[in-house]
């Protein structure tokens, strides 16, 4: 849909240091308290290294395979692909693509990865290569006019889910079983309100777990809801969300789960990118229901977040105008220094996290 620039320590290691000051017998001063935690959060602040993508393109998706093998995607045409952890990484255009935007990757292996180009009609295909990048295949290629796929992901490496704007109050979604052939499950998601969409901002519209859980963030409508499957995508049902929304330029824009029931979103109102308003909203019960959670230290939209594999509900959180890392889940935030326009973040491991934005950069982020 919306094109955004168009328009467009763990927690644990936190209560373990209180907890250890307040085991005394006489009760610590706060100021001590507040000392041991700043300590805490301070040793766990993670280090960025910048890294040379290849490319000077924009940059919008980021998918690690481990902590060696990383797959990113972009604007013209654009993917990168790193075997080293991003000591180097290798850019390359798919041939006849040169005009599309790669608005989300999913890297499978050091050979294997897809690439879904976001955009209306026939601009909206995904592409499979088996060797590297040498080579892509076209899986699909949409011909509906008024369709615009957003984002995609993987519940491993044959299954998979892709989400696209409503149209005619439809949410045209396709999904694939044998990783090739990708069939439409219009029929089976609820109905869209009138404007319902999703953002093509960093591929994160959708996620998965396990073997058959997916969340879909949706905005552009009245109500800014979580689409959710618990079957593959054989059966949905539709929750509110309490972030900005009711505008065609507002709602959940990315959203990651760290298990069956625990997850976050993030959005906000990309018509106003000074602006700060209420864009991060966390769930404890598999996306059924939402709370409001702390507002980021950056001002405009949450473009990407993502969970620290291995580290809990520990979140970092991306957008034009800013980045910023929760210990607990969007409770409080601390921001990344001098990280601004960084679309797209994941995670293969503690260790091993990265950011990409605008101008082909990457940062390797880790804790």
């Amino acid at each position: 849909m919306l094109q955004p620039l168009s328009f467009p320590l763990a927690a644990s290691g936190l209560v373990a240091a209180v907890t250890l000051s307040c085991s005394q017998t006489a009760a610590p001063p706060a100021e001590a308290i507040h000392a041991e935690i700043q300590a805490a959060t301070t040793a766990s602040t993670p280090t960025l290294t910048p890294q040379q993508s290849g490319t000077t393109n924009r940059l919008q998706a980021v998918s690690p395979v481990n902590d060696q093998v990383v797959w990113a995607s972009g604007v013209g045409g654009t993917y990168t692909v790193t075997t080293d952890g991003g000591q180097t990484w290798r850019a390359g255009v798919v041939p006849g693509a040169e005009a599309l935007q790669f608005r989300d990757v999913e890297g499978q292996s050091d050979k294997v990865a897809y690439l879904l180009a976001a955009g209306p009609g026939e601009q909206s295909r995904i592409y499979r290569t088996e060797d590297g990048g040498q080579h892509w295949s076209l899986q699909f290629e949409n011909h509906d006019p008024n369709a615009f796929y957003d984002c995609f992901a993987f519940w491993h490496g044959q299954r998979a889910i892709t989400m696209s704007d409503a149209v005619n109050g439809r949410f045209p979604v396709i999904r694939t079983s044998d990783g090739r052939r990708w069939n439409s499950i219009a029929e089976r998601l609820p109905a869209a309100q009138d404007g319902e969409a999703a953002f093509a901002a960093s591929g994160t519209c959708v996620a998965t777990q396990g073997g058959d859980l997916a969340w879909i963030g949706t905005g552009g409508a009245t109500k800014a809801r979580i689409l959710a499957t618990i079957d593959g995508g054989n059966t949905w049902k539709a929750y509110d969300t309490p972030i900005v929304q009711g505008t065609p330029s507002s709602g959940v824009i990315t959203v990651a789960f760290r298990d069956r029931t625990h997850g976050i979103l993030g959005g906000g109102e990309l018509a106003r990118p000074d602006d700060f308003a209420d864009n991060v909203a966390s769930s404890s019960d598999g996306g059924k229901t939402w709370t409001l959670r702390t507002r980021t230290p950056f001002s405009g939209s949450i473009y990407g977040l993502s969970y620290v594999s291995g580290l809990g509900a520990t979140v970092v959180a991306t957008g034009p105008k800013g980045a910023a890392w929760s210990p607990d889940e969007g409770g409080q935030w601390f921001s990344l220094a001098d990280a601004q326009n960084y679309w797209a973040v994941a995670f293969a491991s503690p260790a091993a996290g990265w950011l990409v934005g605008t101008g082909g950069r990457i940062l390797k982020v880790s804790f």
